[in-house]
Parts: structure tokens; C-alpha cells; sequence
């Protein structure tokens, strides 16, 4: 399986790249290429990569990318910046979140006949943004910049804050008994990792008898990525709230730790990314997919069209967007990789109906990944025109 996976993956590679300029102009889409390829190598397809969605590999694969994601994104993110941006991420978080969630929770309950706390977990699951199929959203200058920064703070704090309400859940869908305490508890390390690491490197660094050359400097980034990930696994940390805060840590105490970082590891990980669809696809298969049927479809379309929206116009009511910058964050919920490894992990739960429930969550994320991958470009030109009118009009 190995070989056959990794030379698709190199073949999908050359050809991401050959149409990669293509697609920041049109509606064509890398991250689709490498989900349908991989549904067509796998077992609902050609049969050339047998990956079943129990096995380890899919998981690590998608935290892996989350991880590094997130961990650039807040590289992105000096906490001057944060304070200067809160205002909006804290109305979608406190306000938007619970109010999708709600939505979902009562779409699962009353379309698909889930019980509460089905219910409850699918919409944790489903819940939080995710940056990744947004790029060119958060990578245009034209995009006004208190969207970009809704977008990418939400997007990075909502995928740690949502692991401990999925872990409660799971553990009462499966045993029917919880303790709470140590999701959040987990969740705390996460952020106190995030913080401590990078300083206490960041402050050795400083010292008179130590210090980084440039040719160096960039592995300094990559080196606390690696030891956050590694004590976060050790201690039961939250791996994803240590990223995003270890991001953050690095721009604020040294911008040009946080600069290098990121020129060596954007490419490395869209690279992960992109391995991760494949692999997603191929534990996939239109008939599993659908397996839900029809109701499924209507709770999918709910969750894209109806939920996020619901949650936003509330949240951001005279938050001081524009009609635009409104309509592209309610649209731009995607369910991403973070709704992926929650996914797995409740595939992984031996709950009762874990696959049908793992299928639901599946066709909401195949749809996201498609829907919103395939228009982040066309919203980015439509701010690119307006503000090429407005400057023209100067």
C-alpha cells in the first residue's frame, strides 16, 4: 500500500503544482483533487489503497495537519494584534458557536432521529471553523483585515476550545459517564505549554553565551513545533490550543522566529494537508457516504446553509461588518480538519451507531471541503474588485 499511496501522492503533487495558479484564478481546486483521488484509489474505488477509517494512520495524518496549522496561523498572530482583533472572534466564539451548535444539535435530533446526546456530539464535532480550505481568504490583502482576523483567530481558538465538549460527550455516549474535569483540565496545559515553551526557548536564545545563526534560526520555529506536540502527547495536554498558542507566543516575542517558521513550514504543511485528503478519500465511497440518505443530505445542507449563518447574523449584530464581510464569514464555516479527527475519534469510540454517526459527520465534511475550497478564490476577487473600484475612484 505505501508505495502505490506515495507515488499518487507524488503524482497529484506535480499536478497541484502545474495547475496551482490556475486554481487561485478559478473555482478549480487542489484540496478536491487530492479528496477525489483518493476516493477513486480506495476501496470504494479502484482498490489500489486499502485504508479503513479505524485504522491509526487516517488520525495522525489529520492531527498532524492540524496541528501544524494551526501552529503557523498563530505564528501570524503577535498578541498585540490578538488584543486589537478580540472584539469580533469573542462575539463568534461566545455567542456565534453556541448558537451553531444549538442548530445542529436540534438538526440532528429532529432530520436524522438522533438521541440528545448523538445529537449533541455530532454538533461538537461539526461546530467548529477551520481556516484550511479558506487560503486564499486569509492570504489576501485585499480581504479587509478585521475579516481575515475573524476568520483566523475563530478558526484557531474554536478547534482547541471544542475537544473537551467532544471528549465529555464521547465518554457519555459510549459509558454514560464523564469526568469533565479532564478535558479542560487538558485544555489548560495546552495553553500553559503554548506559552512556555517558545519563551523559555525564546529566552535561552537571548543569553550571552548562546545564540542562533541565520542559516539555523528557521529550525528554531520547526524545534518548539515538535517539543510542543510531543509533551502535549505526554502529559495529556491539548495538542491544537498549545499550537495556536505556541504561535502566538513566537510573533510576540520574536516576529523574526515567527517569520522564518513560517516560510519553512507553509509548504510543508499544505504538503500534510493535501496527504490527508487523500487518505480521507480513500476510506471513503459514494454508497458509505450516502448511506444516510436523503435525510442525511438535508442535515448536510442545514449544517452548511443554515446553522453558521443562524449563528453569525446574531453574534455580529452591529458588530460593524459589512454586508459582505457578514455574508463571507457566514458563509466561510467550513468543517475541516478538525471535525475530521473528531470524527475518527468517535469512530474510534466503539459507540453504538459510531459508523452511521461517523458517516452523517463524513458527507457534511466532503460537502464543506468542496463547497467552500472551490469558492474561497471567487469571494477573495470580489474584494479584490471593490477595492480596485474604490482605489479607482480615489
Amino acid at each position: 500500500m505505501a508505495p502505490v499511496l506515495l507515488l499518487a501522492f507524488g503524482v497529484l503533487m506535480m499536478a497541484a503544482v502545474l495547475i496551482s495558479e490556475r486554481a487561485r484564478r478559478t473555482v478549480v481546486s487542489t484540496s478536491v483533487l487530492f479528496l477525489v483521488a483518493g476516493l477513486l484509489l480506495g476501496s470504494g474505488g479502484l482498490g489500489l489503497v486499502e485504508v479503513a477509517g479505524e485504522d491509526d494512520v487516517v488520525r495522525h495524518f489529520a492531527e498532524l495537519a492540524l496541528f501544524s496549522i494551526l501552529f503557523v496561523d498563530g505564528a501570524q498572530l503577535p498578541l498585540e494584534d490578538l488584543r486589537a482583533a478580540w472584539r469580533l472572534p469573542g462575539r463568534a466564539l461566545l455567542v456565534g458557536m453556541p448558537l451553531t451548535f444549538g442548530a445542529l444539535a436540534l438538526a440532528g435530533h429532529l432530520i436524522l432521529g438522533m438521541t440528545w446526546i448523538e445529537a449533541m456530539l455530532v454538533a461538537a464535532i461539526l461546530s467548529p471553523t477551520d481556516p484550511v480550505f479558506v487560503a486564499e481568504i486569509l492570504g489576501r490583502e485585499a480581504v479587509p483585515l478585521r475579516l481575515r482576523r475573524l476568520l483566523s483567530v475563530e478558526s484557531g481558538l474554536n478547534d482547541g476550545l471544542a475537544l473537551p465538549v467532544v471528549m465529555v460527550l464521547l465518554a457519555f455516549a459510549g459509558s454514560g459517564q464523564a469526568e469533565p474535569w479532564k478535558p479542560f483540565a487538558s485544555a489548560g496545559l495546552g495553553v500553559l505549554l503554548g506559552v512556555a515553551v517558545p519563551w523559555f526557548f525564546l529566552w535561552l536564545e537571548r543569553r550571552t553565551f548562546l545564540g542562533s545563526s541565520e542559516q539555523y534560526r528557521p529550525l528554531g520555529g520547526l524545534a518548539i513545533a515538535a517539543v510542543l506536540f510531543g509533551a502535549s502527547e505526554l502529559i495529556h495536554a491539548n495538542e491544537f490550543l498549545a499550537a495556536f498558542t505556541g504561535g502566538i507566543t513566537l510573533a510576540t516575542v520574536r516576529e523574526e522566529f515567527a517569520i522564518d517558521l513560517r516560510d519553512l513550514l507553509l509548504p510543508v504543511a499544505e504538503a500534510i494537508k493535501l496527504a490527508t485528503l487523500m487518505v480521507f478519500g480513500s476510506i471513503l465511497s459514494l454508497p458509505f457516504l450516502f448511506a444516510p440518505g436523503w435525510p442525511g443530505v438535508a442535515f448536510a445542507a442545514v449544517a452548511l446553509l443554515a446553522s453558521r449563518p443562524l449563528g453569525l447574523v446574531l453574534a455580529m449584530f452591529r458588530g460593524g461588518l459589512s454586508r459582505k464581510e457578514w455574508l463571507a464569514a457566514a458563509w466561510f464555516g467550513p468543517k475541516g480538519f478538525a471535525s475530521l479527527l473528531y470524527a475518527l475519534l468517535m469512530l474510534h469510540a466503539g459507540l453504538a451507531r459510531g459508523t452511521w454517526l461517523f458517516q452523517v459527520a463524513a458527507l457534511v465534511i466532503v460537502a464543506s471541503i468542496i463547497a467552500h475550497s472551490s469558492t474561497d478564490a471567487m469571494v477573495a476577487r470580489v474584494f479584490a474588485r471593490e477595492e480596485g473600484a474604490s482605489d479607482a475612484a480615489g
